[in-house]
């Protein structure tokens, strides 16, 4: 099974610049995005064979999640079913026989860590959330974390210490999850491996530098972990400021 997630920074936007192309090429089961900024049917998406399912914010234009599935759900989840986190469209879980996807857009912390309050209430209750799911069976979980969890997973992990999405809060609600029963897939495989980022600032041509972060990832349940045959980043697709990352499992 194969298994794609990207930050799209608006898929009406992203469809302009060969998103469709993009992700057919990728040839995966399930397609995961983030930061949608649209409802289904605003734009026309061309994926023949995949089923949809879409978590638009309340606010339009804004947030927002959706997942393309080659094989449908036994269930569809929209949320945690907590009213103070369900309003922006950040998360959608899909039950299979033996495991549930969820694609998770994570709240930003914003300059001055001006929402770390909320980020951090977040955090804490998708924490119990993806616990209570890897009791029942295995969990894929996936999208934009809006944390590069290590100094490996930055270009400038010095100068950019304390700032949103590399504040020790952020860094230790990620490493509270892997301590919990999860796995990063990327770093499961590539535990030493320098210069792999997955989102690179729209200014000072940081893409052309490869001065990025990765923030975008494939968490497991620790006992898939053996299952897991390529964790892989595709920084050559363009159409965001985000590139896709993916995930095969055996």
């Amino acid at each position: 099974m194969k298994f794609v997630s990207w930050n799209v920074n608006g898929l009406r936007a992203c469809l302009k610049k060969g998103f469709s192309e993009s992700v057919l090429a990728l040839d995966a089961d399930f397609i995961c995005l983030q930061e949608t900024k649209m409802e289904r049917g605003q734009a026309a998406v061309e994926l023949p064979g995949y089923h949809e399912f879409w978590n638009s914010a309340d606010k339009k234009g804004y947030s927002g999640t959706a997942i393309f599935a080659r094989q449908e759900p036994l269930s569809v989840f929209y949320g945690m079913d907590l009213d103070r986190h369900d309003h922006e469209g950040r998360l959608i879980t899909l039950e299979y026989p033996d495991f549930f996807l969820v694609d998770c857009y994570t709240p930003n912390a914003q300059n001055e860590l001006a929402r770390i309050g909320y980020r951090m209430e977040w955090e804490d209750d998708l924490l119990d959330y993806l616990k209570g799911l890897d009791r029942a069976k295995p969990v894929i979980y996936c999208g934009d974390l809006n944390v590069a969890h290590e100094e490996i997973d930055l270009k400038n992990p010095k100068t950019n210490r304390g700032n949103a999405g590399f504040s020790d809060q952020e860094r230790g609600a990620m490493t509270r999850l892997l301590s919990s029963g999860f796995t990063d897939t990327f770093r499961l495989l590539y535990p030493d491996q320098e210069g792999a980022y997955s989102w690179w600032s729209y200014r000072f041509h940081a893409r052309e530098k490869n001065a990025g972060w990765r923030i975008d990832y494939f968490i497991v349940s620790d006992r898939l972990g053996e299952r897991v045959a390529e964790a892989a980043i595709h920084p050559d697709i363009q159409g965001s400021d985000h590139c896709p990352v993916s995930l095969v499992l055996k």
